[in-house]
Parts: structure tokens; C-alpha cells; sequence
């Protein structure tokens, strides 16, 4: 058994910032499309666009986890009517280097236009497209307290391709329940739930003390990519993908920084005042 335990990186604020669209490709020529914000864009004089995912080289895991915050960005300068972004610009508001930003974008290909920057629907876009935003994950939240509950309610999941199939629970007093309109179902139903609907990612909002015997039952079913909110590493075997969700370890991170900047302030020395 190996452990596949990463940090979690967040996607971002909770609007509504993924829609899906289509688009398509003739001989290499950006056809005509809907971006994210209903408006139709082009290919920009100059542009160069790598359309086939194959002919791209992987993408380093580092760039993938800066990846949403570069869509968040383009989400807010599109709904600001921003139509074409320089790349200082960009990576102004995702809050990392310009050089970093266009080493990051290159692993998608080339959207930039030399003089112009990017075209922000199309980028945002593609973005999403390499992300797997483009597509329907079905998805199970297992453990319905409440940080499941709040789970189960949060609206990003739809808006971003995520859809929510299943809530599975053992509590008697929680099954039979219904949340955000999902029928909270028995843990037993899990196997079910897999052949009839499908499951992309499942969602371990459980405690500590039950998540890898939960953890064990989706890898079981064919489940290969899982999101833990419990405080503790799985352990899983090749070829499962885990994402790790500690809000006391975010806190703790943050209580350390606050100390650290306390300690800071005791120990400027005073400055003298010339008169």
C-alpha cells in the first residue's frame, strides 16, 4: 500500500465561474465559439493555438494546483467585461510571477498573441478543458455531519462539472433524509450506487476513525480519485489519486504565522524621536 496524500489547493471563491461550452477544431483553426460569459471569441491575428491534448508534454503537478487560480483570475476579469489580458496582468491577480505564469500556460500550448496577451474566454476555456471541467464527474459525499451537509449544499459543485449522484451515510437518524434534494442513502448501497450512476470522486466527509474503511470500500467499488476531509492520511494502492482536506492543519498553519508576527512586533526596537 503506498500513500498518494497531497495538499489541497483551493479552486478559489464559491461563485459560479465554470460553465460548459464547446467548441471545435478543423485543420489546426479555432472555430467560432461560446465563451464562459455568452460572448463569441476568436482566434486573435498572430495566435498560436496547440489544439491536441496529445501533442502536449505533462503537465508538472505544481502547475496543475496553480491552474484554478489562473481561472478564478480570467472568471473575474471576464465578468468585468475584460476581453484579452497581458500576461503581468494575469499573473498580477493569481498572485504569482509573470515568468512563472507564462512557463505555467506553455504546458497548454500557446495562446498569447505578442503584444495583445491572452484572450480570456478562450484561455479560460482551455484552462478548463485541461482541468476535466468540460465534463460530468459524478460524485459521492460519504459521512453526512455537518461538513458533509455543507458539503452536499455547496452550488460550486454543479457550476464547475461536478454532480452530485449519491449521499451515503450509516446513521439511522440521518438516512432517509433529504439534502439539497438528494435522498441520504445506507453506506450498504454504496456498490449500488457505483453500477447504477457511476463514480468519479468520492467524498470522505467522515471521521477520522471510519475513513480508511470507507476509503477501502470505494477503492473496492472502482473509485479512483478521493477527496478526504478527515483528519488523517489514507493509505491507497497505485494508481488512486488523494486529496487532503485539513482545515485544522490550514488553521494551525495560519496560528503559527500570527505568532510568528507577534513575536516580530514585541522585538522592533523602538525608533527614536527627533525633534
Amino acid at each position: 500500500m503506498s500513500v498518494t496524500s497531497l495538499t489541497y489547493q483551493t479552486a478559489g471563491s464559491g461563485r459560479d465561474f465554470v460553465r460548459v461550452f464547446t467548441k471545435t477544431y478543423s485543420g489546426g483553426t479555432h472555430a467560432l465559439q461560446s465563451g464562459p460569459t455568452g460572448r463569441t471569441c476568436t482566434r486573435g491575428a498572430g495566435a498560436t493555438v496547440t489544439a491536441d491534448p496529445a501533442a502536449r508534454r505533462g503537465i508538472p503537478d505544481a502547475t496543475v494546483a496553480r491552474l484554478p487560480e489562473y481561472l478564478r483570475a480570467l472568471t473575474d476579469l471576464a465578468e468585468r467585461g475584460t476581453t484579452s489580458v497581458s500576461s503581468e496582468e494575469l499573473a498580477a491577480a493569481a498572485g504569482v510571477r509573470s515568468a512563472k505564469l507564462r512557463k505555467d500556460l506553455s504546458h497548454l500550448g500557446s495562446y498569447g498573441v505578442r503584444g495583445v496577451g491572452y484572450e480570456v474566454d478562450l484561455l479560460a476555456y482551455e484552462i478548463s478543458r485541461e482541468l476535466g471541467l468540460t465534463q460530468d464527474w459524478p460524485v459521492v459525499i460519504i459521512g453526512l455531519g455537518n461538513l458533509g451537509h455543507a458539503l452536499a449544499n455547496y452550488s460550486g459543485f454543479v457550476t464547475r462539472g461536478f454532480r452530485v449522484v449519491a449521499l451515503l451515510d450509516h446513521d439511522p437518524e440521518i438516512v432517509g433524509q433529504l439534502i439539497a434534494g438528494v435522498v441520504v442513502r445506507h453506506m450498504s448501497d454504496l456498490e449500488r450506487v457505483f453500477a447504477e450512476d457511476g463514480i468519479a470522486i468520492g467524498v470522505i466527509a467522515t471521521p477520522a476513525a471510519s475513513a480508511q474503511g470507507v476509503c477501502d470500500r470505494l477503492v473496492a467499488v472502482g473509485v479512483r480519485s478521493v477527496l478526504n476531509f478527515a483528519p488523517c492520511v489514507l493509505s491507497v494502492p497505485p494508481g488512486v489519486d488523494v486529496r487532503k482536506v485539513d482545515l485544522s492543519m490550514e488553521l494551525q498553519i495560519l496560528a503559527f504565522h500570527e505568532q510568528r508576527k507577534a513575536l516580530a512586533a514585541r522585538r522592533s526596537p523602538l525608533r527614536e524621536v527627533v525633534r
